[in-house]
């Protein structure tokens, strides 16, 4: 065993999957951790009191539009991922999707070209790709610009799948009426995670989707069919279907606390949390532009001038926060739902959501208030 470095003391412990009491975290000088009892560590070793809080993995966003006052879509490119990425950090964010909203595809093009070479470059916290649209359903199409939403032609399922062998991760939301099965099973084929969004799909075309290799839902009950007495829509679909994974926005105002407890319930460790963040992440701003049109910050939420509700106002640690204070759900499973949830449906995990790897961050969580901080 490499010998311990230091301990972080006084503050629970949360692995990625479970809560530890009365333990200690032990950083090896290998760079490893290690949860240990007081009694594992030797005298004289230096310890590190955290006075409170839980010690866990970062946090894995699968969806971050923007952040540190900038939008992905206003300027693809390695430095706006590289603000976005310490943004989301300073909230205690281990490894994030950005996102693009529906655009153009040229802008779809710059966006994967900047994925890629953020990669490369070793900007911390980018992991991969979320393409959310323009494959969506009109109908259903929330804050994104409708004159930019288009069915899937041949070379825009090619350009996707050139991107699936570049990115460790992509995820590409898509509606069944604007995308084929065959489309699905293709992108599935690739590697690419694909989830269900911005669709009023009847519930019978969204199982048939699942059945061609879709395994995740976007931003659970916002922007899709609902779940009636004769038609489930896909939120029925999602929740009935084993194997699905969807993300939820937990910050009480995209979704009721009590449909956020009935999803829970059916779902179990299906469900995992998303930000949505938009360039409002980690900054002060008051309002931006999105697809040329003014989004107000105001109250936690952020709006366009109708109302409709654009992205949302919120960082993970308050996402878990609204699980346990408004939902009721136990600390454990919600941190989890911040950490390893999200990490099961990678390509490539890149080991994260595991607190004994020292390569990701460390963050403390304070349960009461719902902030979070990166401690080494």
């Amino acid at each position: 065993m490499s010998e311990i470095a230091k301990v972080f003391t006084k503050a629970q412990i949360h692995d990625g999957k479970r809560l530890h009491h009365g333990k200690v975290l032990a950083q090896m000088q290998d760079g490893s951790r290690r949860i240990l009892t007081a009694e594992e560590v030797p005298q004289g070793i230096v310890a590190e009191p955290m006075a409170g809080g839980v010690l866990c993995p970062g946090f894995v966003d699968l969806q971050v539009n923007g952040g540190g006052g900038v939008m992905f879509n206003d300027s693809p490119d390695v430095v706006t991922l590289r603000r976005m990425a310490e943004a989301h950090r300073s909230t205690g964010v281990a490894a994030l999707l950005p996102t693009l909203i529906t655009d153009t595809p040229d802008k779809t093009e710059a966006a994967i070209e900047a994925a890629v070479d953020a990669i490369a470059e070793g900007v911390p916290s980018i992991i991969g790709l979320h393409l959310e649209g323009p494959h969506l359903a009109l109908s259903r199409k929330g804050a994104h610009d409708g004159a930019l939403i288009r069915p899937m032609r041949e070379a825009d399922l090619a350009l996707i799948l050139r991107a699936a062998a570049r990115l460790p991760n992509l995820m590409v939301t898509v509606a069944p009426e604007n995308t084929s099965t065959a489309q699905i099973a293709a992108m599935a084929e690739a590697g690419v995670v694909v989830s269900l969004g911005h669709s009023d799909a009847e519930y019978e075309t969204c199982m048939a989707a699942f059945d061609a290799g879709a395994t995740c839902v976007t931003h659970l009950f916002n922007a899709m069919s609902q779940m009636g007495n004769r038609a489930p829509g896909l939120v029925g679909a999602a929740l009935s279907r084993e194997g699905v994974h969807a993300g939820l926005i937990a910050d009480g105002i995209h979704v009721h606390p009590a449909s956020m407890r009935n999803a829970l319930a059916a779902k179990g460790d299906g469900i995992f949390l998303v930000s949505d963040a938009m360039a409002t992440a980690g900054s002060d701003i008051t309002g931006f532009t999105l697809n040329g049109r003014e989004v107000y910050r105001a109250e936690g939420r952020l709006t366009l001038a109708d109302g409709t509700l654009a992205g949302a106002d919120l960082e993970m640690g308050r996402a878990v926060h609204t699980l346990t204070h408004a939902v009721g759900e136990p600390l454990e499973v919600a941190l989890a739902r911040a950490i390893s949830g999200p990490v099961a449906l990678l390509r490539d995990n890149m080991g994260l959501g595991r607190i004994e790897r020292a390569t990701h961050p460390l963050v403390l969580f304070d349960p009461e208030s719902g902030a979070a901080r990166v401690v080494d």
